[in-house]
């Protein structure tokens, strides 16, 4: 279930929740219980060390075929 992130307008505290899809853009009440809130954007980081994937070799448009 996906992990959605919100920050609370009134008390300014921010807290994610699972939930449906579905319900993404459902209205959300803080922990505190205020209900004006809105949907943070959330970036996802995927970390990692591999390196590009190589180019094959011969270049061109078509992998090396010679479009023309």
């Amino acid at each position: 279930m996906p992990r959605y992130e919100y920050r609370c307008r009134t008390c300014g505290d921010t807290f994610e929740l699972n939930r449906p899809m579905a319900e993404s853009s459902a209205p959300a009440a803080c922990p505190a219980g205020h209900d004006d809130t809105v949907k943070l954007l959330s970036a996802v980081a995927v970390g990692g060390t591999a390196a590009a994937p190589a180019r094959p070799a011969g270049g061109g448009c078509c992998g090396g075929g010679g479009c023309g």
